[in-house]
């Protein structure tokens, strides 16, 4: 006879007995994402925070010595929340973009799909994790920015550069999610990489406005989803942004509700993650 659950209903034989959220599941797989990455930060965390500080450094010498300014600030200013939020976005991918995958290369996707935990719990524990790794990322550079001499990155919208911040993050992590379910190989990621995450970041309005591009180019840059989640971020930080603000938070919020649909459908039909 089957067990009785607590609600007192009765299950038929193979039925789940969690019924709402499996909390200790679902922190155990974040807890494990989290230490998976932090175990290699001098990888994962500080050498991509020195990277951005170059790309700073590089900038601002090439081009901010001449007390260039843009939206009426110092160059090294415009720059400096586009280069935290472009390390975010990377981070983010690559985190997410690695889980699953490594998974189903070494034989070890069996460890994610077995345990009692749903599509959705899943989904929020790797989303999550990446989420994590970001924040530590732009934490980190904004902590070296803050003692860059010549550069104020101190925040003036602390609720736009959290609500960017995090959206922004997630948005890519759900993006990496989809690519480690539908890579086969390191390859495959690596080219989402290269020719999707960097193209797209490098070209969202990171070191340039775009109201000073002709307006051909303005327009692509509108339809880069990049382009709000840099713009938003850098009002936080600047209070100037490229683009309308609330305009910019509806548009990033409605990507992460499709993406994060799409990828909570892609794990229910187990497409190429279940034999």
């Amino acid at each position: 006879m089957a067990d009785q659950s607590q609600s007192g209903i009765r299950l038929a034989p193979g039925v789940a007995q969690i019924t709402r959220v499996n909390w200790p599941g679902l922190r155990a797989l974040y807890v494990k994402e989290v230490r998976r990455f932090f175990k290699v930060q001098l990888q994962t965390i500080w050498a991509p925070a020195i990277t951005t500080m170059l790309f700073l450094v590089i900038f601002t010498v090439a081009l901010g010595g001449s007390g260039r300014t843009v939206l009426g600030h110092p160059f090294a200013d415009f720059i400096a929340p586009g280069l935290i939020m472009m390390g975010m976005l990377q981070n983010a991918f690559a985190n997410a973009s690695f889980s699953l995958l490594v998974g189903k290369i070494q034989g070890t996707i069996v460890d994610y799909l077995m345990p009692p935990l749903s599509n959705g719990e899943l989904l929020a524990a790797l989303t999550g994790a990446s989420v994590t790794r970001a924040i530590l990322v732009g934490l980190a550079v904004w902590g070296a920015m803050l003692l860059w001499p010549g550069v104020h990155v101190m925040p003036r919208h602390p609720w736009a550069i959290l609500w960017f911040g995090i959206l922004g993050a997630l948005f890519l992590a759900f993006l990496g999610v989809m690519t480690s379910i539908w890579a086969e190989k390191f390859d495959h990621a690596a080219a989402v990489t290269n020719f999707v995450v960097a193209p797209l970041s490098l070209l969202s309005g990171t070191f340039y406005s775009v109201q000073a591009m002709a307006p051909v180019f303005r327009a692509i840059s509108h339809a880069n989803p990049f382009f709000y989640i840099i713009s938003g971020f850098r009002y936080g930080f600047l209070g100037e942004a490229d683009s309308p603000i609330w305009l910019g938070a509806a548009i990033v919020l409605a990507l992460d509700i499709v993406m994060g649909a799409a990828c909570y459908a892609l794990l229910r039909s187990g497409w190429k993650i279940k034999a």
